[in-house]
């Protein structure tokens, strides 16, 4: 269907808004993209807040980032978007903001984890987090040009996300569910722990993903650990964050118990693989005792 220039302009300014009423893009961060061909790229335009866009704010530039239409600059940030452009010739928008939550890992340089929320395997996938290079010129495009081509949303390192889609609203889904899922992550190891489901389970949903054609690059190597150490840890960059407030390695998957086909009189119908129950034990009178001091004081 044919869309004119005015509406995608009016488009970016909606996303623009969402962004800052999320509180994405404080103040003037953030930056989004569309290409319009082969020769031409709207850009919002720098030192203008993303909450208060206007169409005729949204400038035009060419593949080498240099500006040819709009009465305000353009942002310095487009060479970041053009990193994606060049390497996904199916990607037609691009979004970068500071989504607080999803910053927050990348601050942490604190690997996503996976197997966790079925929506985040089917529409994210794996997401890297690629290593700190300020802003501004081209080195900051380059250290996420090895990721481009097997993902749709990248953490910078100390700075914020980029995602991208088809459309400007699609890039900012991705944007919008990696922050939803790093808040679920936050909230959940407050709670105390973070449930991973199993190998079977997540290949279930990379089936899923080949029928519904969404592709991930777990689906093409053979015998895959799916759930397993990040595809992203070798072979694309010297960079590789380790994880420290979410460790796996020392957890069984959730074991779920399936009623219908259970023979047994009477079950445990929240049950939990506890390897060590010492350990548990010891923690959690830690915390209480800690609790109680405070309350004496």
């Amino acid at each position: 269907m044919f869309v004119t220039e005015y509406k995608i302009k009016q488009e970016i300014c909606e996303i623009g808004r969402r962004l800052y009423a999320k509180g994405f893009a404080a103040a003037n961060d953030g930056n989004i993209t569309y290409r319009l061909n082969s020769k031409e790229i709207l850009c919002t335009p720098t030192m203008v807040s993303k909450g208060f866009l206007k169409p005729e704010d949204i400038c035009k530039v060419d593949y080498d980032g240099k500006q040819i239409s709009g009465s305000r600059k353009r942002t310095s940030e487009v060479l970041l978007h053009l990193a994606v452009y060049k390497n996904r010739p199916d990607i037609n928008a691009v979004v970068h903001c500071h989504p607080p939550h999803a910053t927050a890992f990348a601050v942490a340089h604190e690997p996503i984890p996976k197997c966790v929320l079925p929506e985040v395997e089917v529409f994210l996938g794996e997401v890297p987090i690629a290593k700190y290079a300020t802003p501004g010129d081209q080195r900051l495009p380059n250290t996420i040009i090895p990721y481009v081509k097997d993902c749709n949303t990248i953490l910078l390192a100390n700075h914020g996300t980029v995602s991208w889609g088809t459309t400007v609203e699609l890039a900012y889904f991705n944007t919008e569910i990696i922050d939803a899922y790093c808040k679920i992550l936050l909230l959940a190891k407050q709670l105390g722990r973070v449930n991973y489901f199993s190998e079977g389970h997540t290949k279930e949903l990379m089936d899923f993903k080949k029928r519904i054609k969404i592709d991930d690059p777990r689906i093409h190597i053979k015998d895959c650990e799916v759930c397993g150490p990040s595809i992203f840890n070798e072979g694309y960059d010297d960079f590789v964050p380790e994880p420290y407030a979410f460790q796996r390695q020392a957890q069984e998957p959730t074991t779920y118990v399936d009623e219908s086909a259970c023979t047994c009189k009477t079950h445990d119908k929240s049950q939990v693989q506890v390897k060590n129950m010492d350990e548990l034990v010891r923690i959690v009178t830690e915390k209480v005792m800690a609790a109680l001091a405070e309350t004496k004081a």
